[in-house]
């Protein structure tokens, strides 16, 4: 065999397209002659070109070049030979440094799943290289660049560029999906993945059970990845590690999909084909009912589960997650121990540390590591003192958990003083947490964290922030107990969230409103652990002010169910009239505006205005007064609610609260445009736009610029409002305002449907429905009018089958479609139809 190169090299592997299918078309001799003749091909034009072949499995070659040019030409050249004959061959090239085991066994390495992986992307007789390959090139090289995409090795997006001009669909990678990506590619398990595509293909509901640490998440995301293709609506992953409360597995499924109310997630996925990843299931087993339900609501839907015990539920299939395979498990450790040590060497002492601590793959995550300062024979001998000694003597115990238990005290007891405390205090945290929150909250030096994080105790994620995998926050959580600081810890975890909450709070309307949005949803499962230590030790207060600053971020999110949750059982306690109470009901009216409880929210906000009025308080007297101008426009009383919003204006003003003075003026604009004072709702909705623009409102700009907008289309002066209607589009696209889109998209395909431009108008529509179909908004019933006289001018134009086309053509049309594209006059498109 010939010298393999190390450093840095190039991975080429190939693979036929469709070979189950093109060995029944040819049948098995002339396939067997098409397959022997196809590696002639392949050899040669390696051969040629310096290759050496490592390994050919099936019908499938990997081979490496000391050079990114060679391998080019050498794949060049297989495309060329193969023209014409019925094997398609997809290639995959990727360049970097694999670690050279041996002669007999190759590389290992993410570089070589990396290579892989951009094979399994390609479609027959294309050739698809990494930007690392790119980069080694010379220009004259013809490569197409076919942008980032995520593979299934759930490892960072990859740049692909595939070699020659031929058109090919798009390459396979992750596209509907929000599965997270992984800082490691998956080992082994080549069996069990293969088994749980199977049964997913044919189950409805799959749950993967096991103990702490055995792998069930890394196996889960690797099946869901490998099914992306297979389901129109996409794979998404939903993690419920930190909640403690079953009845909030719907709400965080709802916040992690983006369903907003009134939507229902059981609407939401009722005619979707889509699978869905919950993630860490065991400590919720209540909402066990509710999945059933949505199931059944829901046809067409898959859940995939991860659990230490089964859900018991109709329909369900249990597939529990064995150890890895001692081979599997050796491979693992020496993996994750040459990222710590490359000049790492296995020996006789590897697989019997792989059995001692029965081949789970957290425990063997933990163990390796520690090769940087032990040789495997000490590594060993430790083991063999700790593994005995097991710290949990629970009957029901698995043996495996208690064998897991072990390893993490094991690894604990490795720490200085100061890691073992901060470990211990980290628990307090749900969900993950930033080093300044680390810092105030656990007295946290930087030193320690790094410390924890090397040692593989905490985990670093994509933005930064850092967590504990739940097996290890359990145990850290013993420790806090231990050592008697839980309810310090968790009441300055409560202060420390409650801090972070009310400074937030005043910023949701103001020019870093995106910002502090971001913020909270980053830290919103620490935000519901504060609400639940504070409302369980009777921390009556701290609890209603958490409540209180949470409010806007409840209403911007949608999270009307949530919010109530919280808020109602706490304006019970909060009898005594004052401040606080007063935030509640303010609280509890979004609320009931998200829900679209118009009675209750007017009752609400006349409460407010009440208090409000004997503190002589103008800016809460404002507020209700406008809420209750918003609760009687949505009840049809048109003119009483401009009566009322027109009296929060002026206290507004005399205030010189800017803020309400926008609201105010937006809302004048939205009901004069519903009552058809269209000249007064322009001139409202410009000035609204004005002064949200000087504080920067960017919110309040987007829904002035789409209410001018409609105004000045229906005052017949489109090209202004199709400027107002791309500038709000523009914003909502920028700013994320989904709930916004739909009315700029309105507006735009009746301006469209008016110049001729029917097919356009249509598509527009049907982006519209697909944002209102996101957010489970309805259209009001101005915008209602209008998209009825749309519809019928546009069918009546394509007919309804080309309607129909065109409407659902448009349901995932890009926004850059629609902004900043240079359209003709609207005014002389008009002209030109009525001449």
């Amino acid at each position: 065999m010939p010298t393999l190169p190390s450093g840095t090299v190039t991975l080429l592997f190939t693979d036929i397209e469709g070979s189950t299918r093109l060995l029944q078309e040819l049948g098995q001799e002339d396939y067997g002659e098409a397959l022997i003749d196809h590696r002639r091909l392949l050899r040669q034009a390696f051969e040629q070109h310096n290759g050496v072949e490592l390994r050919t499995e099936g019908d499938s070659f990997f081979v490496v070049f000391e050079r990114a040019a060679d391998a080019i030409e050498a794949a060049a050249q297989a495309k060329r030979s193969l023209q014409g004959r019925p094997v398609q061959v997809r290639i995959g090239i990727h360049t970097g440094e694999p670690m050279l085991v041996s002669h007999e066994d190759g590389y290992v390495g993410i570089d070589v799943h990396r290579a892989a992986r951009i094979m399994s992307a390609g479609h027959g007789s294309q050739v698809l290289l990494s930007q690392a390959t790119r980069d080694l090139l010379e220009s004259s090289v013809e490569l197409r660049d076919l942008g980032e995409h995520r593979l299934k090795d759930l490892l960072e997006p990859q740049r692909l560029y595939q070699l020659g001009r031929d058109e090919f669909p798009p390459p396979r990678s992750l596209r509907q999906t929000n599965l997270p990506p992984q800082p490691t590619p998956l080992v082994g398990r080549e069996r069990e993945l293969d088994e749980l595509l199977e049964l997913l293909r044919s189950h409805r509901l799959l749950t993967l059970t096991g103990t702490g640490g055995s792998g069930k998440t890394r196996l889960a995301l690797q099946a869901a990845a490998e099914l992306v293709e297979e389901f129109a609506d996409g794979v998404w992953f939903v993690s419920l590690a930190a909640l403690r409360d079953p009845a909030l597995v719907e709400p965080t499924i709802a916040q992690t999909l983006g369903v907003k109310e009134p939507q229902t997630v059981f609407e939401h996925f009722r005619d979707r084909h889509a699978l869905l990843l919950l993630d860490n299931f065991e400590q919720l087993l209540g909402a066990a009912a509710m999945l059933a339900d949505l199931l059944q609501q829901a046809l067409h839907t898959k859940v995939l589960v991860t659990s230490r015990t089964c859900l018991r539920i109709a329909g369900e299939q249990e597939y529990p997650v064995p150890p890895l395979v001692d081979e599997e498990a050796v491979a693992l450790f020496v993996e994750r121990a040459r990222s710590v040590k490359p000049s790492f060497i296995s020996d006789e002492n590897v697989p019997e540390i792989c059995r001692r601590i029965d081949s789970l793959p957290l425990a063997i995550e933990l163990a390796a590591p520690r090769i940087r300062a032990l040789t495997p024979q000490a590594l060993l001998a430790r083991l063999e003192q700790r593994l005995p000694l097991l710290t949990s003597h629970a009957r029901d115990a698995p043996e495996r958990q208690q064998t897991l238990r072990a390893t993490i005290e094991w690894s604990y007891e490795l720490l200085d003083e100061e890691e073992e405390v901060l470990l211990a205090r980290l628990a307090v945290f749900s969900g993950s947490f930033d080093p300044e929150a680390a810092e105030a909250i656990c007295d946290g030096e930087l030193d320690a964290l790094e410390g924890l994080i090397e040692k593989s105790l905490v985990h670093e994620a994509e933005d930064g922030r850092f967590f504990l995998l739940e097996t290890i926050r359990e145990f850290a959580a013993e420790q806090l107990d231990r050592c008697g600081q839980t309810l310090q810890l968790e009441d300055r975890h409560a202060g420390y969230f409650l801090d972070l909450a009310e400074r937030a709070s005043p910023a949701l309307t103001g020019r870093d409103a995106t910002f502090w949005l971001n913020r909270l949803a980053a830290d919103y499962p620490n935000l519901r652990a504060a609400l639940t230590s504070t409302r369980d030790s009777h921390q009556e207060e701290l609890h209603a002010r958490l409540a209180v600053a949470l409010s806007r971020f409840w209403y911007a999110e949608g999270l009307a169910s949530e919010g109530s949750g919280w808020l109602t059982p706490a304006l019970a306690h909060a009898k005594r009239q004052g401040a606080l109470r007063a935030g509640l009901l303010t609280g509890a009216t979004y609320m009931a505006h998200l829900r679209g409880r118009w009675g209750e929210a007017a009752m609400l906000a006349d409460e407010r205005l009440a208090f409000y009025r004997r503190l002589d308080d103008p800016r809460g007297i404002a507020e209700a007064l406008n809420d209750l101008g918003v609760a009687a426009g949505e009840d049809g009383q048109l003119e009483r609610a401009r009566r009322l919003l027109e009296q929060s204006l002026a206290v507004a003003r005399e205030a010189g609260d800017e803020w309400m003075l926008v609201t105010c003026t937006l809302n004048l604009g939205y009901y004069a445009l519903s009552e058809g004072d269209f000249e007064s709702a322009a001139a409202l909705s410009e000035d609204g736009v004005r002064s949200a623009r000087s504080i920067g409102d960017q919110h309040g700009c987007a829904q002035g610029l789409g209410n001018a907008g409609l105004a000045l289309l229906q005052l017949g002066d489109l090209d202004e409002a199709r400027e107002r209607l791309e500038q709000s589009l523009r914003l909502c696209r920028d700013h994320g305002f989904q709930a916004e889109l739909a009315t700029p998209l309105e507006g735009l395909a009746a301006i469209a449907a008016s110049t001729g431009e029917s097919e356009y108008a249509a598509r527009l529509l049907g982006r519209a429905e697909a944002f209102r179909e996101e957010t489970g908004l309805q259209l009001p019933s101005f915008e209602r009018g209008m998209h009825d006289r749309t519809v019928e001018t546009l069918s009546h134009e394509l007919g309804s089958v080309a309607f129909d086309e065109a409407l659902a053509s448009g349901t995932d049309m890009d926004l850059d479609e629609v902004i900043g594209v240079p359209r003709r006059s609207t005014s002389q498109a008009v002209a030109n139809r009525s001449s």
